[in-house]
């Protein structure tokens, strides 16, 4: 698990360590020590922890003049035991929300489980965007992901499903991927 790091080539365009909106900003990151483990796995140092033993995130875009943020997410995402929407919620999206972010991009090709609790949390977070236009988007998340999101109902509050899967996004700048993910998103509601 080590090897695999956060998607780094848009770094041109947006580094959340640099931004003084991002609640990263003056994070410090090593290439060199590892520091952050999911159960016994050693995982990329340029993970960003967010207060959550199994679940870890990278900021990869912000645009505060569309509104919209895109969020690689890895490890398990676990609402049972962790709460990780809650700790979510307090250590990045919230304060990304009071920026005036509200068009969320969830990458989820590195989260290898989900653990459901109740689905407060996610309706809270759409309620709280939904007036402004926004929305949450879950890209590419593994079948099995999505089927036990569904279980928890998340489907009423998060677009996904297969048509948000098998999206290479990692081909395209991220100006491009917010207009190529707003025309699927309408394409869906039409």
């Amino acid at each position: 698990m080590h090897k695999i790091e956060p998607f780094f080539q848009w770094r041109d365009y947006y580094i959340a360590s640099n931004d003084k909106l991002s609640p990263f900003y003056r994070r410090k990151y090593s290439e060199f020590h590892y520091t952050h483990t999911i159960y016994n796995h050693v995982i990329h140092p340029q993970w960003d922890f967010i207060d959550s033993e199994t679940l870890f995130c990278k900021v990869l875009f912000v645009d505060y003049d569309k509104g919209f943020a895109v969020i690689e997410f890895m490890g398990e995402w676990n609402d049972a035991i962790g709460n990780d929407i809650r700790t979510l919620r307090k250590e990045v999206i919230d304060p990304m929300i009071e920026a005036g972010i509200n068009k969320f991009i969830l990458i989820g090709e590195n989260i290898l489980i989900f653990h459901g609790s109740d689905d407060s949390y996610y309706e809270d977070w759409y309620d709280e965007i939904k007036d402004s236009e926004g929305w949450i988007m879950a890209i590419n998340f593994r079948p099995h992901v999505i089927d036990e999101m569904r279980r928890h109902r998340l489907h009423h509050y998060i677009h996904m499903g297969e048509h948000y899967n098998d999206i290479l996004w990692r081909k395209v700048k991220p100006f491009y991927f917010h207009k190529m993910a707003e025309e699927l998103l309408f394409k869906q509601l039409e």
